[in-house]
């Protein structure tokens, strides 16, 4: 068990440092906030959009009621002038125009324009930027630095010098998702950009307590800001006070902590909770980073929208049940259609759908704006938490999964999926939390559970492996694979197949065994087995059984080949050689191993009944085997084959000595010597095989005289010959007492 759990730690922690990995690289990053923002939102759904926010939409049925061009840039100025008179004339704390203004147009609606906004004193024109890349980076969050595009431009003179401030409103282009903007351009000098402009103005009212809370928390620092928001604005230099404040709170981050803290001990009469708001809004907004994540409130026309030709109607008395109270209301003017997806001011966002509905650029500054007023951005996680987070589930969910059976883990992952994403929810809705949606759960929760799932696997394997490897010392390795698959085979197993067999056994190891302490012998044994049967499995045999100093190898096919009988042949020659070096380098008595072989049908499978079963081959095949290895005792010989074995055959010098009667047979067998690899023998022996063949030949025509003439020249060929021996002797014998009629040449073995 405890191997078990800490094997669940290892897993734990490699998931979770793997989802860690993965969720920092910018692939992770780039999902999450594509993939990730997109689920959120949609479970979230909508919310309300904040009332001190109003578009007015630049829009395709404003254009055919005022029988205007659809280019918002070519409308003549006037109109904007008309609509800035009636907007503060309403009362709009702040007009914000997100159109260009870069090219004069007609001088007199110029000049019409360049009124209206001097009369009003509140108008903010948007700075188009030219072309180029700048870093967008979160400050304080995991997510990676994007690069968008932005431009650098300013309207013209005639309406700049009389708006009270002009801020640019860089956003990506499609196909980029736009979910981030900038409050502080730093790639334009540290500008502020339009929302953070018309936050700025909208708050004018409470500058002064603003003011007074940096004296408490810092007075060197508040000696820097001039006493009143409206000096300021009347010098034109709004976003230079903008700038200087941002100095401040970045020279000294504990500024805004101070600040906040003096606005907790201060006393607001009960009714200025929107003022504390904005006091808190406005301290954040300036403590902030760089970029901020948008909060967006719903799909296009979520945040309340007129269209233009309706807010040009206020000054004739309204516009019946759709008319909205501007005053005190920051106002966005801009192109603002339901279908922009061919139009040059429309973005995709998290709401964006196939069909062509994208949000515009103006009601993305007034959502900006919104989050801004509120003080509610999207908020990821800081990168300690986000690391903690990702890390923890990893482990959570590969442990979970490591310790419980798979059916248990599937039904468990999905429900801490769902949990995980039931709280992600919560926070996102209820406190605008980011937690990460697209590593956690499709990515480690699938990991955590497949990681589980192979680790079971591979340990199950191993110790299947290590079963396997024990049983392969007794068994046949397709015999295991079967008895693995299914036990069941133990019963059913047995089959007919050809088989060559080959069967040995020891001179002299009963008055061997007798003389050796039988651990020693136990060791010898060993020893003397490895030797042998090394060569077999080198030629693809298999040990079928060991009985003292007798080892019975099988070659087995589903019909005869050649190939099969060759291998068993050379694994003969092999053993011989083997052993040689074994009893060079051996001590102990030395063992003179004999060896025979034969082959055809056999029947091999599992033979026992009850609780004991062995594998083992069962046949004549077998048997007779055995009677050719004992022939070599009779004949003075070491490797015996039988006819079948050798039939066809090319490649091994061989020399028949004979049929032979075995004990205990009916049927004679046709038995040859196995001398060696053709390749390897000499010139000698290979004319003395011939030699043998031809006083074989006169043995069996009857020729006894011929027969041991030509015995005795075989024997002193090779010197100590045992088959020559053995014929010299029979062939005396027959001379003697001549064999019974008729005749066949079998020599008749009358003992095993």
């Amino acid at each position: 068990m405890l191997s078990r759990l800490s094997n669940a730690a290892i897993l734990g922690i490699l998931t979770g440092t793997i989802g860690v990995i993965a969720s920092v690289l910018p692939l992770g990053l780039d999902l999450d906030e594509t993939v990730g923002l997109d689920v959120l939102f949609r479970l979230r759904g909508e919310r309300p959009a904040p009332p001190d926010v109003v578009v007015v939409s630049i829009d395709k049925e404003s254009c055919e009621c005022l029988n205007l061009p659809d280019n918002p840039d070519k409308w003549p100025r006037s109109t904007h002038a008309r609509l800035t008179e009636i907007l503060a004339k309403e009362g709009a704390r702040v007009i914000a125009f997100d159109v260009h203004f870069i090219e004069p147009r007609s001088p007199e609606d110029d000049n019409l324009f360049a009124g209206a906004i001097r009369a009003a004193r509140n108008v903010v024109l948007c700075e188009p930027l030219k072309a180029r890349e700048i870093p967008l980076s979160d400050k304080g969050g995991p997510r990676a630095e994007v690069h968008s595009i932005v431009k650098t431009a300013k309207p013209i003179p005639l309406l700049s010098r009389p708006a009270v401030s002009t801020a640019p409103f860089p956003l990506p282009r499609i196909p980029f998702k736009v979910s981030q903007y900038w409050t502080f351009q730093a790639g334009a000098g540290d500008v502020p950009t339009l929302p953070v402009v018309v936050f700025q103005l909208f708050t004018r009212q409470i500058y002064g307590e603003f003011v007074r809370l940096l004296e408490r928390a810092s007075p060197t620092q508040a000696r820097k800001l001039p006493g009143d928001c409206d000096g300021a604005m009347e010098a034109g230099e709004i976003n230079g006070l903008i700038r200087n404040i941002r100095e401040i709170f970045e020279s000294d981050p504990s500024i805004a902590e101070k600040m906040l803290m003096e606005l907790e001990r201060s006393r607001f009469p009960s009714g200025d909770g929107k003022k504390v708001q904005m006091i808190t809004s406005l301290i954040n907004m300036y403590r902030g980073g760089n970029s901020r994540y948008i909060n967006y409130c719903g799909p296009p026309r979520t945040i309340t929208t007129i269209p233009y030709y309706q807010a040009l109607q206020l000054e004739e008395g309204g516009i019946g049940e759709k008319r909205v109270d501007l005053k005190g209301k920051a106002v966005f003017v801009g192109l603002s259609e339901v279908l922009l997806a061919e139009r040059k001011d429309s973005f995709y966002t998290v709401f964006s759908q196939a069909n062509g509905l994208f949000v515009s650029g103006v009601e993305i500054a007034a959502t900006a704006f919104s989050n801004l007023l509120e003080d509610r951005p999207l908020k990821p996680l800081r990168l300690h938490s986000f690391i903690l987070v990702i890390f923890l589930w990893g482990a959570l969910l590969a442990i979970v999964c490591r310790l419980l059976p798979i059916v248990v883990s599937v039904v468990t992952v999905i429900g801490l999926s769902l949990l995980y994403l039931v709280v992600a929810t919560y926070q996102f809705k209820i406190h605008d939390l980011w937690f990460p949606i697209v590593v956690p759960l499709f990515f480690q929760a699938p990991l955590g559970f497949f990681g589980a799932v192979v680790w079971n696997y591979i340990e199950t394997n191993k110790e299947r492996q290590n079963i396997r490897k024990a049983f392969e010392h007794y068994l046949p390795k397709d015999v295991v694979n079967q008895l693995s698959k299914n036990i069941a085979t133990i019963r059913t197993g047995s089959k007919i197949v050809y088989g060559v067999c080959l069967y040995t056994d020891a001179e002299q190891y009963t008055s061997f065994s007798e003389s050796m302490d039988p651990a020693e012998l136990g060791r010898f044994m060993n020893r003397y087995y490895e030797t042998m049967f090394k060569p077999v499995k080198q030629h693809g045999g298999f040990i079928s059984g060991v009985i003292g100093d007798s080892m019975l190898a099988l070659w087995v096919a589903a019909s005869s080949e050649n190939t099969l009988r060759a291998k068993a042949c050379m694994a003969a020659l092999d053993i011989r050689k083997a052993l040689e070096q074994f009893d060079q380098s051996s001590n102990a008595v030395k063992l003179r191993t004999r060896i025979g072989l034969h082959c055809g049908p056999i029947l091999l499978g599992h033979i026992g009944a009850l609780d004991h079963y062995e594998y083992s081959p069962m046949g004549d095949i077998v048997n007779t085997a055995a009677r050719i290895d004992s022939l070599n005792k009779k004949l003075g010989a070491s490797m015996l084959v039988s006819d079948e074995v050798i039939h066809q055959l090319g490649g091994f010098l061989t020399r028949e000595l004979g049929t032979f009667r075995l004990a205990g047979k009916v049927k004679p067998v046709v038995v040859h010597e196995l001398l060696g690899r053709r390749e390897e023998s000499s010139e000698k022996m290979r004319a003395s095989c011939v030699m043998f063949a031809e006083a074989l030949s006169a043995f069996r025509r009857q020729s006894w005289d011929e027969a041991t003439e030509k015995f005795h020249q075989s024997q002193e060929n090779l010197g100590e010959d045992g088959p020559s021996r053995f014929y010299l002797t029979l062939c005396e014998t027959y001379k003697a007492t001549p064999p019974a009629e008729p005749w066949d040449g079998v020599v008749r073995m009358g003992e095993k």
